[in-house]
């Protein structure tokens, strides 16, 4: 096939050989399937941010690094300027955790270069040779989704001791290799330590893996690894080693006025953009939440 614009420079830098075919293209991103020597990879183009329909929530961003304070007024003002070190930032986010995470040890594409917008990494295949199916492709004996399960919350653990929460993690990013589960698409993940919505996240994805493993395990879905690894990871006590058990039980102590409320505004922002999405901008009937709510 005709080499796309984007791909001309790594193609000219001798990092790849050919372009195969395309893969996929998504809401931030096109991949294709390239050859390398004698290896197939993806190489995974980011789109521009005006050729993109995905928002960067404020959420995700929390606590990521900026490289001077200059950037930082104009990414908060939302200039020309700010937007495209928003981008880029967005872009650097996935291309870190991607190799903090390989370097883990957790199972994710191996991540081989990152040049003008593009990442060069892995190809998972099925082990014949074709791209390996996402999760939610797939239908499993309920002594495989237990196995799937159990090594996905163990991939969990060892990312949340990189101190990385992958924050978007479903049956829609992960692939099924020869091998097992292969997380992948990170642009979302955020620090565990730096953003005050990392426990949600974390929840999130500890509660999707439930939700999805569980359509053939039923028991998964009562499990509550989330708040476990949590509580042993804000003690110091979390190792990729851990043997967690699936309980938790709540401290009887008072709750936390302030954390509740976080939690329910998050819910509430969460829902407005479902609508907002759905209206397509159209006027809103809907009340304005009360005072208390707002900050």
């Amino acid at each position: 096939m005709k080499t796309p614009k984007r791909l001309e420079p790594l193609v000219d830098d001798g990092l790849i050989d050919e372009v195969v075919r395309p893969l996929m293209s998504g809401k931030e991103a096109a991949v294709f399937v390239v050859r390398c020597g004698d290896e197939l990879r993806c190489a995974k183009v980011y789109k521009e941010a005006g050729k993109r329909s995905f928002k960067h929530a404020a959420e995700y961003q929390e606590g990521r690094k900026v490289r001077n304070s200059r950037d930082a007024r104009a990414m908060a003002k939302g200039s020309k300027h700010g937007r495209r070190e928003q981008e880029e930032a967005w872009q650097n986010a996935e291309v870190a955790a991607l190799f903090r995470l390989a370097n883990a040890g957790v199972r994710v594409p191996k991540p081989y270069d990152y040049v003008d917008g593009v990442l060069l990494m892995e190809l998972v295949t099925d082990g014949e040779g074709d791209v390996a199916p996402r999760l939610n492709d797939v239908e499993l004996h309920p002594d495989d989704a237990r196995e799937f399960h159990a090594f996905m919350i163990g991939e969990i653990v060892k990312m949340l001791c990189a101190g990385l929460v992958h924050g978007d993690l479903s049956e829609f990013n992960v692939l099924l290799g020869p091998e097992g589960p292969v997380i992948i698409d990170l642009p979302q993940a955020v620090d565990a330590a730096g953003n005050n919505h990392a426990l949600r996240m974390l929840e999130r994805d500890v509660g999707n893996m439930a939700a999805y493993f569980g359509q053939f395990a039923p028991e998964l879905r009562y499990t509550r690894y989330a708040k476990e690894m949590w509580a042993l990871y804000e003690d110091g006590k979390l190792t990729p080693e851990t043997k967690l058990t699936g309980e938790f039980a709540e401290p009887e102590d008072a709750a936390d006025l302030d954390a509740v409320m976080r939690e329910i505004k998050a819910a509430l922002a969460d829902q407005a953009r479902r609508e907002a999405a759905r209206r397509d901008d159209e006027p809103s009937d809907e009340p304005p939440p009360p005072p208390w709510l707002q900050s």
